[in-house]
């Protein structure tokens, strides 16, 4: 999976908003950050609006409490490191700074948003939470299932009018998908995700197929994941093919010598008639 990640100021106030894929390591700026740093500073984080403040980490030392402890880690410049980026790790997080118990400067606030792929049907090979393949076969509908998940708290149609955030399917050439027939393309929303699916047929030819969703900013590109096909055995369509050719000459074969057996019994009790005559 690649994936792009940027930083935008302005929406709804707050000073940083940061959009990245699950799967993918981010790194969020303490804004405030003083000088020698890592035991001064204090990372909280709240999944969604009157959520439990969660302290990750408290001047400098990870709080081994928290179920993503093993994920975090606290850079020099007191930025905080997150790995293997899950759906379940957005929301706001806070970084805060002390000098000998007593809060310094102003607080740094950065809002993680997650966009998060699935796919159904679900194989094996792709059973995890967000991957850039699956393996299934042509023949098949697929679903891709595009998630943004966020903070804020507020609808998508509130996200498009006030600061125009949309989720797109577009092609390798960026070209939105909704122009195609051959895809069914449908939006919704709950309380802290946009969703676009996008639905098709697989043809023989979409195998290695890229489809990307991408996120856009006041028509802007934000952040974007592509997703790309691979059927398990691209000889599956030939050897299916092949097969059923076999099984009609296997019946051509019984058809014929069904009709042609009584003609050869009859062939050969005249054979043997007129052997017995000499």
């Amino acid at each position: 999976m690649i994936t792009e990640i940027y930083c935008v100021s302005g929406i709804s106030g707050v000073k940083d908003h940061v959009f990245i894929s699950s799967g993918e390591n981010v790194s969020l700026s303490c804004n405030n950050a003083l000088s020698d740093c890592k035991s001064k500073t204090t990372w909280s984080y709240n999944r969604f609006r009157h959520s439990a403040t969660v302290a990750l980490i408290e001047l400098g030392i990870k709080n081994k409490d928290t179920e993503k402890h093993e994920r975090l880690s606290l850079e020099s410049d007191c930025s905080l490191n997150i790995k293997n980026v899950t759906e379940e790790d957005y929301g706001l997080y806070n970084c805060r700074q002390y000098v000998n118990g007593q809060k310094q400067g102003t607080d740094a606030p950065v809002y993680l948003y997650v966009l998060h792929v699935s796919v159904s049907p679900t194989s094996s090979s792709s059973s995890s939470s967000s991957s850039s393949q699956t393996e299934i076969s042509p023949g098949r509908s697929v679903t891709l299932s595009c998630q943004l998940y966020s903070y804020t708290g507020f609808s998508c149609d509130d996200w498009v009018r006030s600061e125009g955030v949309e989720l797109l399917w577009v092609n390798q050439a960026g070209v939105d998908l909704k122009t195609d027939s051959r895809y069914q393309i449908l939006s919704s929303s709950d309380q802290y995700r946009c969703i676009i699916t996008l639905t098709t047929t697989l043809l023989n030819e979409d195998n290695n197929r890229e489809w990307r969703c991408r996120l856009t900013h006041r028509n802007q590109p934000e952040t974007s994941v592509r997703y790309t096909v691979k059927y398990s055995d691209p000889g599956e369509t030939l050897v299916c093919v092949t097969a059923g050719s076999l099984y009609r000459v296997i019946v051509s074969i019984v058809e014929i010598a069904v009709f042609a057996a009584p003609t050869v019994i009859l062939l050969q009790i005249i054979c043997a008639r007129r052997a017995g005559e000499f």
